[in-house]
């Protein structure tokens, strides 16, 4: 337990180049201050992304992940910068320091080249895997609530059984084809053989089924 505490400690990085990153995520932001603060803090290379958007790949933060090397420092102005969640921003932090990258972020004052640095992002996983636990366990009790309630879980049935019905029916008449059923009925022929499965044994399985009108008299 000790040695995992000290380990904890183990500075990351440091030593090799600073690199940069810049990112803007709506129109009208500037990229101007964020780059004079990189400069101030010694950076030598600099990637910037101009793309807003929730989904817009970030193609200039991979080139600069891409462009690290072990001993090098990767730099950003706030930490909102670098990850759109705090699991993204661990993620990516992680990998870094897998490859013995480390990572400063001058808002926040984070370093992880420092053994202070590294202690508070153990802190942020940590709380990383413990919301990422709670969203799970939410959801769980979201779905045995929902079940105790009768409710149906995930997707509708593509044939109601007023439908089933119809395609037993019509599925006896041997002039009618089951592509003509399929799209009387709005389904895929797929889905005919899925929902009447005694149809793979032949069309004759269900005219046998049929039960026989009684004459009257």
């Amino acid at each position: 337990m000790e040695s995992d505490s000290l380990d904890l400690l183990v500075p990351v990085g440091g030593g090799g180049a600073l690199i940069g990153y810049a990112r803007v995520s709506t129109k009208g932001q500037k990229l101007d201050r964020q780059i004079a603060a990189l400069e101030g803090a010694g950076c030598q290379r600099i990637f910037s992304d101009k793309k807003s958007g929730k989904n817009t790949e970030r193609e200039e933060l991979w080139k600069a992940l891409d462009y690290a090397r072990e001993g090098d420092t990767l730099v950003v102005p706030s930490l909102d910068r670098l990850g759109r969640s705090i699991q993204d921003l661990i993620a990516i932090v992680a990998g870094l320091r897998e490859r013995g990258v480390g990572f400063r972020s001058l808002h926040e004052a984070l370093d992880t080249t420092t053994p202070g640095g590294r202690l508070v992002f153990h802190v942020f996983a940590a709380l990383a895997e413990f919301i990422r636990e709670l969203i799970v366990q939410g959801t769980h009790e979201g779905l045995a609530a929902a079940r105790a309630r009768g409710q149906r879980l995930g997707r509708p049935p593509a044939m109601t059984e007023e439908q089933i019905r119809h395609a037993r029916a019509m599925l006896t008449d041997p002039e009618a084809s089951i592509s003509s059923i399929a799209k009387l009925l709005g389904v895929s022929r797929t889905t005919i053989y899925k929902y009447v499965p005694e149809l793979a044994a032949g069309r004759a399985s269900l005219v046998s089924a049929e039960p026989r009108k009684e004459i009257t008299q």
